[in-house]
């Protein structure tokens, strides 16, 4: 409810500090996605400045905020000099997914009539999404069972006339393998097909890797055939939230992305990115990181995130039960289980010991498992982590797998789920023993002069939780989902 009478700052403050006490650490190392910390306090105090230095400059209209076409370019020419095209052109953006739709908006415009995404199924679903906005058809295509790659053949036979866009990862998120680039990248050019290379997570970490002694295959703009590539730099670049560069072979194909409508008796529209208003922010955050760490910084980020992520697998295959998915050629490790340790449990085990580590379900024949996104401050932290993996695992063999209720994933398959508003959806879940909503201390700060609420209770592990949606369908997950967050953002009765 909004105030009658302004409040103090300092009282604002408190609450706020109040709201994320149940937040997940955001520094530390313990929790093993969502977050990237470099471990430089400092860094990440420049970029915060940056960012509050920025934040009020629209980036609206680059005719009135000279400050911010200066840093867009020394942002994005820096991506591009590592990228393999120096002097490429490119857009600032919000982020993978805003960086993934403009792609694929360009492909779109750049080839009239042509309507289909071909990617493998290890794709980002922001594909998904972006087809779905833009009125795209998305075509999946199988992986390897054994290493996670695209399966060239497969693309062979997907790409045809109708295809606007081929899609390759680098790497995918699920198991942080490089999909075979070039031999993707020459088969669409064959085909006169444009050929997207998404290395948000990677982008900004695979050449570091490189000079550090990886074997990291060709990737970027420099591969003959690849028309776009997309990097997050609030990922492994360690800059704030909000910061993504999408390069483009040239200006021609990036004026696809953009939009512009004369057709209203306003001010001039043109936008570079889906967003209208925004704070340029995020690109002071980017710009401070990029300036305070510099290549050599992003180098020793690199060794330490290489040594880390070796020692990680290393140390997840001696343990009994466990096994690493594919050979990981980024920092990012999916971790497996078996028929006596069920991953599920494992993460709720980990999470009691204060780490977090994200589930995974199954998809395409590919296992569920568990998720670790490697950073710079991982690597005085990974003798950590393996502990309490091997702990969690053994806990997870003594408690057994998650035990789904009898036919209540075929009840659920069954339901029609638009049918149910949200309060009978959270009772229906609380039936099969799922309370639904916020975890302690995440609820409104009781403000001066009033009695606090009771908090809620803390949430149930989440190993039944995933279970259950593991037993079902994509098409049933992503409605269960999608119900789940209108009851999470709905206010209590």
């Amino acid at each position: 409810m909004l105030p009658d009478h302004g409040r103090p700052a300092a009282e604002l403050l408190a609450e706020l500090s109040s709201l994320r006490a149940a937040d997940l650490p955001v520094r530390g190392g313990k929790v093993t996605a969502y977050v990237y910390d470099t471990g430089l306090p400092e860094v990440h105090e420049a970029a915060h400045r940056a960012y509050a230095e920025m934040l009020e400059v629209n980036m609206l209209d680059p005719t009135a905020f000279p400050s911010m076409v200066a840093l867009e370019r020394q942002v994005v020419g820096a991506v591009a000099e590592t990228l393999g095209r120096p002097g490429a052109p490119g857009i600032f953006t919000s982020g993978g997914t805003e960086s993934i739709m403009l792609a694929v908006k360009a492909a779109r415009d750049a080839r009239p009539g042509a309507t289909r995404v071909v990617l493998p199924v290890t794709a980002h679903p922001a594909f998904h999404k972006a087809a779905h906005y833009l009125g795209m058809e998305i075509v999946p295509v199988p992986v390897d069972p054994v290493t996670y790659r695209a399966s060239v053949p497969a693309f062979g036979d997907a790409l045809d006339e109708r295809t606007a866009l081929a899609v390759v990862s680098a790497p995918s998120y699920p198991q942080g393998v490089v999909d075979p680039v070039g031999e993707i990248a020459a088969l669409a050019a064959s085909r006169g097909v444009l050929c997207h290379v998404d290395a948000c997570v990677g982008g900004w970490l695979l050449p570091w890797l490189r000079e550090a002694g990886a074997a990291i295959p060709p990737f970027d703009l420099a591969v003959p055939g690849v028309t776009s590539i997309s990097c997050d730099l609030h990922k492994f670049g360690y800059a704030p939230k909000g910061a993504s560069v999408l390069l483009f072979r040239d200006a021609e194909l990036r004026r696809r992305a953009y939009f512009a409508s004369a057709a209203w008796p306003g001010y001039t529209i043109v936008n570079a990115t889906v967003q209208s208003s925004r704070s340029a922010g995020p690109l002071g955050g980017a710009w401070a990181t990029l300036e305070a760490l510099g290549r050599e910084g992003y180098r020793e980020l690199g060794r330490r995130t290489l040594e880390a992520t070796r020692r990680l697998a290393e140390g997840v295959r001696k343990i009994p039960g466990l096994r690493v998915l594919g050979e990981p050629e980024a920092a990012l490790v999916a971790i497996a289980g078996s028929p006596e340790v069920d991953v599920f449990v494992l993460a709720d085990e980990a999470r009691t010991r204060g780490w977090f580590l994200q589930p995974q379900l199954s998809y395409a024949g590919i296992p569920a498992n568990i998720h670790i996104t490697v950073t710079g401050v991982t690597l005085a932290g990974v003798d950590a982590m393996l502990e309490v993996i091997e702990e969690a695992a053994e806990a997870a063999r003594r408690r057994g797998p998650a035990e789904v209720p009898e036919g209540l994933p075929e009840l659920i398959a069954s339901l029609d789920l638009d049918a149910l508003d949200d309060a009978t959806f959270a009772e229906l879940a609380a039936s099969a023993g799922i309370a639904l909503g916020l975890p302690a201390g995440n609820g409104p700060a009781a403000r001066p002069g009033t009695a606090p609420e009771p908090a809620p209770e803390p949430a149930p592990g989440m190993a039944v939780v995933n279970a259950i949606l593991d037993a079902l369908p994509a098409a049933t997950r992503e409605a269960i989902l999608l119900r789940f967050l209108s009851v999470t953002y709905s206010p209590p009765a």
